[in-house]
């Protein structure tokens, strides 16, 4: 593990260093009693935490009552390297050079992210024991693959080599009263009867039978059009062309006048076209090898084939009337119908009649409205903020909750692991689905795909990601400095999409360079219905506090458009002082949900909440039973279920309980020291050692697999 650094590592209680927050002396240790508290061997009762099992009473007795020997002062450590260089003077360079290297990389600050940290995918776990999905599923199907398959199609077999099941309940099966996992259930001997069969709650299934649990799942026909590239983007398109019409404007005027100098009979087929010309370029595209359509400046010249004696050609006028009916056709079209060579490619697929909303374009003020004022915004969060956790926030208070940032490439080519983040729970009523991506043409024709096929409130394009893999590809925090492209992004966007469009940004790129209040009024202008504003710059990352200052003056500049502010939000105080002090429509919380998802419902009784660990880890259970309903509850489903509980635990560390604190409240930009808990399950909740958030997850989803390691996501949650 990589060590943080020993600011909160005291050899006097009650003493802290710089930016630690205060805890009350009682409470207080050093890093070695720390952990030799937690490897005293008191987890062995640890395991009947677990509210199946725990009674009243059996909570272990406050460890902060323990009498441990105070430590004599560390002594400091000599650095050497001085003697090292001046005994390997005579060495060869490079050696010194090699050995300097590696020092410097040793003393190197954790921070960022783990991107070559070791990872095994949650599948893996079983190998080939795993029994074919054919078997699972009743009645049994034939197996496509037959003799190829490599799972197994013996149920006896595989219940010999199948991990022993992790409790006697199953979530799935007590609520909806069928589980859909079968025998593969971690939980299956709760449902499984005589001669392996799933058992059936019909009582129970038949009260959730007219409800829809899960929301915008991707189907395999919609999947199959997006691989094929016969999905047909008839609003984008028509957005497109006029666009590239406008920005080639230029061009076609110097083409037109260089085109004088041509014979007298050229230049008078194409001067009088006038009008005309502009509809046959509006409407009479051409047809791509794949069925979408393409246009081009090309289509200002006339030639026979497009013009006779001024009027447009019957075979024209066809593929017109065609592609005007397709663009008509409805939300529900699926592929569009196209013609090239008097050949039809697709056919169109609609449902319903073509009302007055399938062919006239809404105005902005006919869209949909919604009312973002004074409503507590949950952020879009990548990992950590899949549909598990916005349940837990959810039912603490959240009134808005965004999917986690999806690239629109990646829908577009219907991949599924992408069209998962848009997932929506219903008991989330104020949703939207964040996308990130670089240019008009994908990101416009990403939100009409998802205006056609999923169930968004909003829709919010991601212009603050810092991370590299996206900034350096014109993504994310890279929009604010291609204004011109994010304009069009908006625009093409909020033409196609029936419901709000809103964007979250940064101060800007580089530190102490804002640049946020000079795009506001531009977006605005554009058609945006909400701004969120983060109050840091890329390059400031969390280095420093929240300039809400600025974020004060962005908001003035953005009226009457509401604007969001975002940064250093960890209790109801913070959040009066937000809303007191500046002229901000709400705020959004991101870490601060993480630490403490029931921020939410202190911010709304107005109080600090004294959370016991017991509470804490009723909190962690629930996680378990929606992360088992969301995943799996087979072992893929388990351990994909542990390693978001585990990204997820490596902020709930930094929570300090309202009771220990020194001084209420506790500030985001203070670190944690080590203190010693009212019980032991609070001082494990405390610890900052993989090790331990791993003894949690077993506590919930039992032992982890053999070879089983985890490194969080960020280098800065990964120090003991």
């Amino acid at each position: 593990m990589a060590e943080g650094g020993d600011a909160n590592n005291s050899t006097n209680y009650g003493v802290t260093g710089p930016g630690v927050a205060a805890i009350k002396p009682q409470y207080c240790a050093t890093k070695d009693h720390f952990h030799e508290y937690l490897n005293s061997g008191t987890d062995k009762d640890l395991k009947a935490t677990d509210k199946d099992h725990l009674k009243d009473g059996e909570a272990i007795e406050g460890a902060a009552d323990c009498d441990f020997p105070e430590h004599k002062a560390k002594r400091i450590k000599l650095d050497e390297s001085d003697e090292n260089v001046k005994n390997e003077s005579k060495k060869d360079k490079g050696e010194l050079f090699q050995k300097e290297g590696e020092h410097k990389q040793s003393n190197k600050k954790a921070r960022g992210q783990n991107k070559n940290r070791p990872h095994m995918k949650p599948k893996h776990y079983e190998h080939d024991q795993k029994l074919c999905t054919s078997v699972c599923q009743e009645p049994p199907r034939k197996c496509y693959f037959g003799d190829k398959c490599r799972f197994l199609h013996d149920v006896s077999k595989y219940l010999e080599s199948k991990p022993s099941d992790l409790g006697d309940h199953c979530y799935i099966y007590d609520t909806y009263g069928k589980c859909q996992y079968g025998i593969t259930c971690r939980y299956a001997k709760s449902h499984i009867g005589p001669d392996n069969k799933n058992l059936v709650n019909e009582d129970l299934m038949k009260t959730w039978e007219k409800t829809v649990i899960v929301k915008n799942s991707l189907s395999k026909e919609l999947q199959q059009v997006l691989r094929k590239k016969k999905f047909y983007f008839g609003k984008s398109e028509q957005y497109l062309s006029k666009d590239n019409k406008f920005e080639n404007q230029g061009d076609a005027e110097k083409k037109i006048t260089q085109s004088k100098c041509v014979e007298d009979n050229a230049v008078e087929m194409k001067l009088p076209i006038g009008g005309s010309s502009t509809a046959v370029e509006e409407n009479c595209s051409s047809v791509g090898s794949q069925g979408n359509i393409t246009t081009g400046p090309q289509s200002v010249s006339c030639t026979e084939n497009t013009l006779d004696n001024g009027h447009v050609s019957e075979e024209k006028q066809k593929i017109v009337e065609i592609k005007e009916t397709a663009v008509s056709s409805g939300t529900d079209t699926v592929i569009a119908k196209s013609v090239k060579n008097n050949k039809q490619v697709t056919s169109a697929k609609t449902l319903g009649v073509v009302t007055d909303e399938d062919i006239i374009k809404l105005r902005s003020c006919e869209k949909k409205q919604l009312n973002f004022r004074d409503k507590l915004y949950l952020a879009p969060l990548t990992t950590c903020g899949n549909l598990p956790f916005r349940r837990i926030c959810k039912r603490f208070g959240a009134d808005i909750t965004c999917g986690e940032m999806a690239m629109c490439i990646k829908l577009l080519q219907g991949q599924s692991s992408e069209w998962a983040l848009l997932k929506r729970h219903y008991t989330e009523d104020f949703f939207g689905v964040q996308l990130e991506g670089a240019f008009p043409d994908t990101m416009t024709k990403c939100a009409e795909l998802l205006n056609q096929n999923i169930d968004v409130d909003f829709v919010d394009i991601n212009v603050g990601c810092p991370i590299d893999l996206v900034y350096h590809k014109g993504g994310g925090c890279g929009l604010m400095n291609r204004l011109n492209k994010l304009e069009h992004i908006v625009k093409g966007m909020d033409s196609v999409l029936d419901v709000p469009l809103t964007a979250k940004i940064r101060t800007g790129v580089h530190e102490k360079v804002n640049i946020a209040h000079k795009i506001i009024p531009n977006l605005r202008d554009c058609g945006l219905s909400l701004i969120t504003l983060h109050g840091r710059s890329r390059e400031q990352r969390y280095t420093k506090l929240s300039d809400w200052e600025y974020i004060d003056y962005c908001a003035q500049l953005a009226n009457p458009m509401p604007l969001f502010g975002n940064g250093d939000i960890l209790s109801f105080e913070d959040a009066n002082r937000a809303k007191a002090t500046t002229n901000v429509s709400g705020v959004m919380i991101a870490r601060g949900a993480l630490i403490k998802p029931w921020i939410f419902t202190e911010i709304k009784e107005q109080r600090h909440w004294d959370i016991s660990s017991r509470e804490r880890f009723e909190i962690l259970q629930d996680f378990r039973n929606y992360g088992l309903e969301h995943w799996g509850s087979d072992t893929q489903g388990v351990e994909k279920s542990r390693k978001f509980l585990l990204e997820w635990l490596s902020f709930l560390c930094r929570y300090i309980p309202i009771g220990l604190l020194e001084h209420i409240p506790q500030r985001i930009n203070e670190r944690p020291p080590y203190y010693l808990g009212r019980d032991y399950l609070e001082t494990l909740m405390a610890s900052q050692n993989v090790s331990d958030w791993i003894k949690i997850s077993e506590m919930l989803l039992g032992p982890v697999p053999p070879n089983f390691t985890f490194l969080p996501k960020h280098k800065a949650n990964s120090y003991k």
